[in-house]
């Protein structure tokens, strides 16, 4: 006989919130043949801001943080897949406009900003089911942070990872000095933190950063893999491991020519991720939250030791080096949108204090004023 429903409580923050900064979609789940499973979904939430590869507002965090919440609390749900719109960028990061023309000589505000960005990484790392992060595009910066703080990770071949806070005046204290070292080990952790050059999705496959990597671009009707990077052989003639390292020389721009040519095709990325999530769903509920939970304490060891002192440092810094890094990212001529690092450390090696004065010395936005 069966048993009567009861009504369950709803334990949502705002149960009637209609999002508007990001999407928020609730998907069937999808069997092995790819047919909607009876009565199970999974919440994919979306970052909706493509002509600015998807940089996160002050307004899109907040409702990432309910997004979450959201998902931890539907029943029905199985993954939550945290994503984003187009085929050019997971994300980038801050808004580099907010940054710049609220935010930097602000560092009032921006603590207050990042108390919601620590809440957004916390509620990624709280999430009551597994989070898959679906790389579209570029993943860099706090984009970075925020798909590391998820479970899983798969991603288009055509995806660079990398962080941008040493050439932009900030740090990578939003999670990436606490996850990166985890995911990929010391040494490559502190070149990728520090230098800020990007890494193909090959070479982050090879240095376990991502759980599958998948072609989206078609040539001819065929699928290939990203022409921009070595995927055809793993060392050079003096014996270092090249596979994964974006080409050079004549070969990039071979590349760039049959990148021109190429179509994108996301379809095998939303394949590879509902694979995922079917895969996922054949476990034991509790089990698997359990397990989860367990695993992100490695990371939430580090991320709750640091993540208070690295937000309030954040914040002075924005009196100084995140001050004129993002001011020249944001006004900066398209070629030139970064410091003059040498002037700068010349300057402040002879004990030359920060001004606008300086700044403005510094900054390519005003080269050539009298």
């Amino acid at each position: 006989m069966a048993t009567a429903t009861r009504e369950l409580a709803n334990h949502e923050l705002l149960p009637s919130y209609e999002f508007r900064h990001i999407r928020y979609e609730r998907r069937a789940l999808l069997d092995a043949k790819g047919a909607p499973v009876e009565g199970l979904f999974n919440a994919w939430i979306w970052l909706d801001n493509p002509k600015q590869y998807n940089s996160y507002s002050t307004d899109a965090i907040r409702e990432i943080i309910l997004a979450f919440r959201r998902a931890s609390m539907d029943r029905a749900v199985v993954c939550a897949v945290f994503t984003a719109v187009g085929d050019k960028a997971f994300c980038t990061g801050g808004n580099t406009k907010e940054y710049a023309e609220y935010y930097a000589g602000n560092p009032q505000e921006y603590r207050q900003y990042m108390r919601l960005f620590n809440d957004m990484v916390s509620g990624i790392l709280s999430c009551d089911k597994p989070v898959i992060n679906r790389v579209n595009g570029m993943r860099i910066g706090g984009g970075q942070e925020i798909g590391m703080a998820c479970d899983f990770t798969i991603a288009s071949d055509t995806a660079r990872f990398g962080q941008a806070g040493p050439k932009h005046g900030s740090a990578p204290d939003g999670g990436s000095t606490d996850f990166l070292p985890l995911f990929v080990g010391a040494s490559a952790a502190m070149e990728s933190g520090v230098l800020c050059e990007h890494w193909s999705a090959h070479k982050a496959m090879r240095l376990g950063l991502l759980n599958e990597i998948v072609p989206v671009l078609k040539l001819n009707g065929e699928w290939i893999p990203n022409p921009m990077a070595v995927t055809d052989r793993w060392i050079d003639q003096s014996g270092s491991i090249v596979y994964g390292e974006f080409k050079q020389g004549s070969e990039r721009e071979q590349a760039k020519e049959v990148l021109s040519k190429a179509e994108s095709d996301l379809a095998k990325l939303d394949e590879a991720v509902e694979r995922m999530c079917f895969k996922l769903a054949l476990t034991m509920p509790d089990c698997t939250t359990k397990t989860i939970e367990s695993l992100r304490k490695h990371k939430l060891q580090h991320w709750d030791r640091n993540r208070e002192t690295n937000r309030a440092w954040l914040a002075l810094n924005m009196m100084t080096e995140a001050n004129a890094g993002f001011r020249a990212f944001n006004d900066g001529p398209r070629d030139n949108r970064e410091v003059d690092f040498l002037a700068l450390r010349r300057q402040l090696a002879n004990g030359r204090p920060w001004s606008e004065e300086l700044l403005r010395e510094v900054s390519p936005q005003y080269k050539g004023e009298a």
